[in-house]
């Protein structure tokens, strides 16, 4: 008798058959980015090369790469949430395990780190996070800690303030109510949760990280404390998190699309990725003794702002478990675990360059020895999520000088060049595709997004608004990335999270810098064929309108109205879980 093939840590998977699905991801996805940059060059070698052509190419290849794997995570994730008999058995074996009605027998610490938030708003949130889970008949199988990183000692009284009203409201459970006040913040987050293995680990199983703005139910935290007790050597399992509702119309568009973005590239990145998954640093039930052993993030030589210790620490930590020999998995539905989004254009930009700075860091640590290869390229991919958006920037200021010689090369292909870039365009967007298409082909899914005309009027509002943001923070970041070369740093703090109005002093100040690219790419472009301009608006319509964007997506008369009509609902604005109406949804 043959053998068993050996399998993933947890024994939910043959490696062969891992081994073979990674191999085809990335056979899908080098091919598909060789044939786009192989007709990109038949294109653009019309009439010869020039210098600035050549430079293009060079441009397309290093932005391309990210546009090509979203294809391909949302094709192979629409494909696997309608046509495979048994979706979960191909993409999340481990969570057969959560409907497991056996007793819960392992202990979990529930950790909401905190830094110069509103205590108020944030042990609200993870009251209710109790409340839930409490409702399911296993609370005691939980302890509740606030782990804070505040520097204002006022903030820090209201903080004790909260901590002891809870005790007092509940007093039965006030020994499983903690609060720890760190006097620095030293290693960031990831220091605040490394403190806590320390001093309290040894006394629970799991721990589930929370920001202040999560908020999750307690029948989705049963249902992965009981996947972890099934399977002992699975060391992270990331819940797929989703915005709540919100007052902001910023954040209502933006979690309109990301909703359905994530919704089928989850899928298809997790059938590939399979037990080297993702893991994004809440909203993520971690065993901690592999953790605390195996996962201790590294000081990185030099300063700051690539050097100290890293800012991105939640994917150096999946990596560093898998290499640990536990699995790193993710639940690729969308089932009770929610995020706020940022209210604003200027906090989503700052939020993103803090994320850039991090990704980054990684550049240090893709020679880290004993990684495997899955976990390695994330490391990778992480980079080039951020590393490719300066190329991006490249192309665009390209395309005037391309187009001037395209125009006056005889015979230049321009059908093709269009067909190239429809389909470019369409790659991009095919994660939101896909999910919009999931929708439409799922039974009473339309329904839960408001009805039919409330989901196309907010397909309609995210093909534009998606194109625009994009366009606003691929430049952005490639300002900020500018200045990490001069030693920029974004550094760790407290966002603003309620819905506000940003003054159109401050959105031109900000954004002055997008505004005049913007102008100045599409006056070089009329100059060339009004035709064009218009062709290429989703490209330059963003930053040139970058200022009036974050005005009037900030204001809260249109997120009244948005929420009133609503447009770009998403199911928790139509039929609000309880977790959610309690808080006050959009309310905070």
């Amino acid at each position: 008798m043959a053998a068993p093939s050996p399998s993933s840590p947890a024994g939910l998977q043959a490696l062969g058959d891992l081994a073979r699905r990674r191999w085809l991801a990335a056979l899908l996805n080098l091919g598909t980015l060789a044939a786009l940059l192989a007709a990109a060059a038949a294109i653009l070698a019309t009439g010869g090369w020039t210098a600035w052509e050549a430079l293009m190419l060079v441009a397309l290849a290093l932005a391309a790469p990210w546009t090509v794997l979203g294809f391909w995570n949302g094709a192979l994730g629409l494909w696997m949430r309608h046509v495979p008999a048994d979706p979960v058995a191909a993409v999340a074996p481990h969570m057969r395990a959560a409907e497991d009605p056996a007793p819960l027998a392992i202990r979990v610490a529930i950790l909401m780190t905190i830094r110069n938030e509103a205590p108020a708003r944030a042990f609200r949130r993870l009251r209710e996070v109790k409340r839930s889970v409490d409702s399911t008949g296993a609370g005691a199988a939980f302890d509740y800690f606030v782990l804070s990183d505040t520097s204002i000692d006022a903030v820090g009284a209201q903080e004790e303030a909260e901590m002891a009203a809870w005790r007092a409201d509940e007093p039965a459970d006030a020994a499983r109510l903690f609060l720890r006040r760190r006097s620095d913040n030293a290693g960031f987050k990831a220091g605040n949760l490394r403190d806590f293995c320390a001093r309290w680990g040894a006394g629970y199983e799991a721990m589930l990280p929370l920001d202040a703005d999560s908020l999750m139910d307690g029948a989705t935290i049963l249902r992965m404390a009981r996947a972890m007790q099934a399977h002992p050597r699975l060391g992270i399992l990331q819940s797929l998190v989703v915005g709540m509702p919100s007052d902001s119309a910023f954040a209502r568009c933006f979690q309109f699309g990301m909703r359905h973005a994530m919704r089928c590239y989850t899928p298809g990145y997790a059938w590939w990725s399979a037990d080297c998954g993702p893991f994004w640093g809440h909203n993520a039930m971690v065993r901690i003794e592999p953790f605390a052993r195996d996962c201790k993030l590294p000081i990185l030589p030099g300063k700051p702002p690539l050097g100290g210790p890293i800012l991105s620490h939640d994917q150096v930590e999946a990596a560093l478990m898998r290499r640990a020999g536990f699995e790193v998995r993710v639940m690729p539905d969308e089932a009770g675990s929610w995020e706020e989004n940022p209210p604003t254009l200027a906090e989503f930009a700052r939020r993103d360059t803090r994320w850039c700075q991090g990704n980054l860091q990684y550049l240090r640590l893709l020679a880290m020895p004993g990684l495997l290869p899955a976990s390695r390229f994330q490391l990778f991919w992480a980079i080039l999520m951020f590393a490719g958006i300066p190329a991006w920037t490249l192309a665009i200021a390209l395309l005037p000088i391309v187009a001037r010689d395209a125009a006056a090369t005889p015979g230049f292909p321009v059908a093709a060049a269009g067909a190239l870039y429809a389909l470019f365009m369409a790659m991009f967007l095919t994660p939101k595709i896909a999910g919009w298409l999931d929708v439409l082909a799922t039974r009473g899914a339309v329904a839960r997004y408001g009805g039919a005309a409330r989901f196309a009027a907010g397909v309609a509002i995210d093909a534009v608004f998606g194109l625009m943001l994009w366009a606003v923070s691929t430049f952005h970041t490639t300002l900020f990335m500018a200045g990490l070369a001069l030693g920029r740093s974004a550094g760790w703090g407290s966002q603003a999270r309620d819905a506000h109005a940003v003054r159109w002093r401050d959105a031109l100040l900000l954004f002055l810098p997008e505004t005049l690219f913007g102008a100045a790419i599409a006056i070089a472009l009329a100059a060339i064929s009004p035709l064009l301009l218009l062709c290429c608006l989703p490209l330059v319509a963003g930053q040139l309108l970058a200022a009036p964007l974050a005005v009037v997506t900030a204001g809260p008369a249109l997120g009244a109205r948005m929420r009133r009509l609503g447009l770009c609902g998403i199911p928790e604005d139509f039929a609000t879980p309880l977790e959610i109406a309690r808080l006050g949804a959009g309310h905070g």
